[in-house]
């Protein structure tokens, strides 16, 4: 894990300071930081995986997966792995396809995720959703939260949309 991005300080003090609702969950929640893994493989794995299942489906789908991959989860490892290996950790055909594909991509550098750094959000949105089984939503989460772009608003998370609908 990584520290605290530069922005988090001041995001935050700007946020309590303009909206008397994110003050109370600010202080309700104050050691909630933002960290990431740094490693945009792993955040895409986890993505393609946890698409369209519980929370607690997908964490027992990636433990299997994980287990699989020796907890040697990269493109490599995935690359060596057979299709229905990786298909019975519980995922669809499609979600296996996304992986196999992705670990294909990474592997023979048809997919440079260096890339990602220089580009801005929109642009860095578009060459993610060109994956298989990456759509808006899972690279706007891949800014989020491996990236730690500031400044990225998910209107299609469910999550969100809940919290905004229970806290205003």
């Amino acid at each position: 894990m990584s520290k605290t991005p530069k922005y988090w300080s001041k995001a935050v003090k700007f946020l309590a300071k303009k909206d008397k609702v994110m003050k109370r969950l600010i202080l309700k929640y104050k050691d909630k930081t933002l960290t990431t893994r740094k490693d945009i493989f792993f955040s895409l794995c986890k993505s393609i995986i946890g698409q369209q299942i519980s929370v607690a489906a997908a964490n027992s789908v990636f433990n299997k997966f994980s287990k699989l991959c020796n907890g040697r989860l990269n493109s490599s490892t995935v690359n060596k792995l057979s299709f229905q290996k990786i298909k019975k950790c519980g995922l669809s055909r499609q979600k296996t396809r996304g992986i196999k594909e992705l670990a294909f991509k990474f592997e023979k550098g048809s997919f440079d995720k260096l890339k990602i750094k220089k580009m801005n959000d929109e642009q860095a949105i578009i060459y993610l959703s060109s994956l298989r089984q990456i759509g808006r939503w899972s690279a706007e989460m891949v800014l989020i939260f491996n990236l730690n772009r500031p400044n990225i608003w998910p209107i299609q998370d469910i999550g969100l949309l809940r919290a905004i609908s229970n806290n205003y």
